[in-house]
């Protein structure tokens, strides 16, 4: 009976990596019924040994990503234990498996932007890429990227999925927006305030859009660190909530009148098609994986102020949303989990 094995790291912030996860595990077995019908797959959640979060395994996660190549492989085989077949590791801070090693790699930003407080990818990341026998990435961008960084020759792209709650979410009510401290009319940001998120020309932007759009609110949502968003907190018409519930997330983005995503390195961009699903036309940066998600469904732009205010005057004007709408529920259509999770069985029967 063919065996797999799902490792995925315990995650608090239900969006992005955490989406992936959550909703590739959950359709790996009828992915894998047309493959046969006798699969065993079990989930293994690893979390840090103090952690609140869920999850099945405990680990010392400062250990485990410093340990040499050769502590890692025997770690692999103690966190592993008790199944057989192949391993898909959906982080890299997790130690390979010792049959069929796959590895996630969601995008570049532990080495292309050190700086900023992202999970940090095991020592030995870069040779355990190399010797995996299969690396998926969610983009030709990040495939590209890596491939060229690590020299790899056994990478499969394959594009993330749209939750199908967003084609049917109704806008939020005044009342729900206004626990969140959001006032219609608003464009929304939830890529985070990381650096390479390149808020501060959004910020440098918003002055230029609200002399033609004066009512016109920016909201600013996702994980703050530090006092990266003191600086946003100054600007008028801006408003910086706290992470928005995943359920109150639908809402909020159907109530947008546009989403803008400045980011000046995104591995995939799943709020693009979220928002598209949900009928909000997108501003985004003509920057990495972007483009290929965007299609000419979305208006591109440079990662500039002037850019950036030109892009939202743009999709926020009457006559360009109906367009645009449409254009971006048709492209959000051609992602879907289901077909996401298939490209996974075949990699998984194949190892």
């Amino acid at each position: 009976m063919p065996e797999l094995t799902l490792a995925r790291m315990a995650l608090s912030n239900r969006r992005g990596e955490y989406a992936y996860q959550d909703q590739i595990t959950s359709r790996s077995s009828m992915a894998l019924t047309a493959y046969g019908s006798d699969w065993t797959v079990r989930t293994l959640v690893v979390r840090p040994l103090r952690s609140p979060l869920y999850g099945n395994r405990r680990v010392f996660t400062r250990a485990l990503t410093q340990a040499s190549p050769r502590a890692r492989r025997v770690a692999g085989r103690w966190l592993y234990r008790g199944g057989g077949g192949a391993v898909h590791r959906m982080s890299l801070e997790l130690p390979p498996g010792r049959h069929g090693d796959i590895v996630t790699l969601h995008d570049l930003a532990p080495w292309e932007f050190p700086g900023e407080h992202v999970p940090l990818p095991a020592a030995s990341a870069a040779e355990e890429l190399r010797a995996a026998d299969a690396v998926i990435c969610p983009s030709s961008f990040t495939a590209e990227r890596a491939s060229a960084r690590f020299g790899l020759r056994n990478v499969t792209v394959i594009p993330d999925g749209v939750n199908p709650m967003f084609y049917d979410a109704a806008p939020a009510q005044d009342a729900d927006l206004d626990e969140l401290g959001i006032r219609r009319p608003f464009v929304i940001c939830t890529s985070g305030f990381a650096p390479r998120k390149n808020l501060a020309a959004l910020a440098e932007a918003w002055p230029a859009v609200r002399a033609v759009r004066p009512d016109m609110t920016l909201v600013l949502s996702g994980a703050r660190t530090g006092d990266r968003a003191d600086f946003l907190t100054r600007i008028p018409g801006v408003t910086i909530t706290s992470r928005i519930d995943e359920m109150d997330m639908f809402g909020v983005v159907a109530a947008a009148g546009a989403l803008v995503v400045p980011s000046l390195l995104e591995g995939f961009g799943l709020p693009v098609l979220e928002a598209m699903a949900a009928g909000v036309p997108v501003v985004a940066a003509r920057t990495s994986a972007l483009p290929e998600v965007v299609g000419d469904a979305g208006i591109l732009v440079e990662p500039t102020a002037t850019g950036l205010a030109e892009g939202i005057i743009q999709a926020t004007a009457d006559d360009a949303t109906p367009g645009l709408i449409a254009a971006g529920k048709a492209r959000a259509a051609e992602f879907t989990w289901d077909s996401s999770a298939a490209a996974h069985a075949r990699i998984w029967t194949r190892l």
